[in-house]
């Protein structure tokens, strides 16, 4: 759950059966449009995984796509609506059980007329296990809900199993991308990344985890971070091997 959408909910966490996602649904009341766009725009951009064909993913959009993307827990969506725009010709899915995010990135589509997002309000553990082998080029976690207490941390997406399936569903090119700025669960993530011979880390000197990847869109909460004197960490790992 991206924190950006998580840090005024006032609902409990979802537990999974997979327990790689855990997101909180309700927070503040929605405004009318806001509830209208759930109501009408959603159905029309929502990936069900018991209907959708994951053998064709790209059948989801209108107009054809050259690759596919994920981005788990997307919060107030400016990050994924902002990289939607900057790729047209690639087709996003969007994964977030947050009913005020989704309302959000609802608007932003309404908005700019994006065309090229569909959306997945459920646990990411679901969206990876209806998603064919090497389906995607890219997944992007950024700013996910820590689960900071020790008793807690089996909620943390980033675990042996999910990166299992990642690996599974990403392109032998691909990259995972991560940005957090809990220093504990930047290193949880490093530590379990680097366990598994699927993935390499990318960088190669102190910037390329200390500053933002090139056209990096900052999201709300990422810039709440900086005020507050948090410093993010970003981090990508690239699929390696066939």
């Amino acid at each position: 759950m991206n924190k950006s959408a998580g840090d005024t909910a006032s609902s409990h966490p979802q537990d999974a059966s997979h327990g790689s996602f855990f997101g909180r649904r309700k927070g503040h009341k929605l405004r009318n449009h806001q509830t209208d766009l759930i109501e009408h725009l959603l159905p029309r951009l929502a990936l069900d995984p018991g209907i959708a064909d994951a053998t064709n993913p790209a059948a989801l959009f209108d107009a054809p796509v050259s690759e596919m993307r994920m981005e788990i827990g997307f919060g107030g969506g400016e990050h994924l609506a902002a990289e939607a725009l900057a790729s047209p010709q690639t087709g996003f899915i969007g994964c977030e059980p947050y009913v005020n995010g989704m309302a959000k990135i609802l608007s932003l589509i309404e908005a700019h007329n994006i065309t090229n997002i569909r959306l997945f309000a459920g646990d990411a553990a679901e969206l990876l296990n209806w998603a064919q082998a090497s389906s995607f080029k890219r997944i992007d976690l950024i700013h996910p809900d820590p689960w900071p207490k020790r008793r807690h941390w089996k909620r943390r997406f980033v675990q042996d199993a999910t990166i299992r399936q990642m690996s599974r569903v990403l392109d032998p090119a691909g990259e995972f991308r991560f940005v957090s700025d809990i220093d504990d669960y930047c290193s949880w993530t490093l530590m379990h990344m680097q366990k598994s011979k699927d993935f390499a880390w990318t960088a190669e000197r102190a910037d390329d985890w200390r500053k933002p990847w090139p056209h990096y869109t900052m999201t709300r909460y990422g810039r709440k971070a900086e005020r507050e004197g948090r410093k993010a960490t970003y981090l990508i790992f690239r699929r390696t091997g066939a």
